[in-house]
């Protein structure tokens, strides 16, 4: 399909680490990733294919999801030029602060209002995640000493955080200074389970259909 659509091998790496798939993203892939991000035509194929699904809509939560965490990754163990393209275009990310998903009938499914009461726990969660994720990699770019000290200390555990368990486990009990509003790692473990639960229905009534 990717190479279908014509989609370089490095295209092809992202759009993998950041697809629809109900599980995260492969720790080593990011990590063959933001190593990649060192050969300058390769970091400009990940930068753009990743901005691409930060700006996607709502009802691919994961794409926007999966691609803050490869961000993240990549600040951490990638290029010199991930942080400053980063820090250029923060906007993209402060912008998923406020992440919403507008339905068909124009409702927004995301904000806090009536229509959030027809939401099951599981999507609330999920919006409640996503917007946390974007404001704790907004907090880090605009925190220069902050940001260059992690980066030193992620150098020394690349290899450890090559494995996407703990890399994920880490990354939720860092959202809002891990004293969120909620237990992160819980509601991250329940929104796989149930985002793959909700995969094998439409799988099933795909094959029913």
């Amino acid at each position: 399909k990717n190479i279908a659509k014509g989609f370089s091998d490095v295209q092809i790496k992202v759009r993998e680490a950041t697809s629809n798939d109900p599980w995260g993203p492969s720790g080593t892939l990011m990590n063959e990733i933001a190593q990649l991000t060192f050969n300058e035509s390769d970091f400009i194929e990940i930068m753009d294919m990743i901005d691409k699904r930060l700006n996607d809509k709502g009802k691919n939560w994961r794409h926007v999801f999966k691609a803050l965490l490869l961000l993240d990754y990549c600040l951490h163990v990638g290029s010199e030029n991930v942080v400053l393209y980063a820090k250029e275009n923060v906007y993209v990310v402060k912008t998923l602060r406020e992440f919403q998903h507008i339905d068909e009938s124009g409702k927004d499914v995301g904000a806090n209002g009536n229509t959030i009461f027809f939401l099951s726990f599981f999507f609330l969660n999920i919006f409640l995640i996503v917007r946390q994720k974007a404001k704790d990699v907004t907090n880090l770019l605009m925190d220069d000493n902050r940001l260059r000290e992690e980066r030193r200390q992620r150098q020394g555990m690349r290899e450890r955080m090559a494995h996407v368990g703990d890399y994920l486990n880490e990354t939720v009990r860092q959202i809002d200074g891990g004293q969120g509003r909620y237990d992160e790692d819980a509601d991250l473990q329940k929104a796989i389970a149930e985002s793959k639960r909700i995969a094998e229905e439409e799988a099933k009534n795909r094959r029913q259909g």
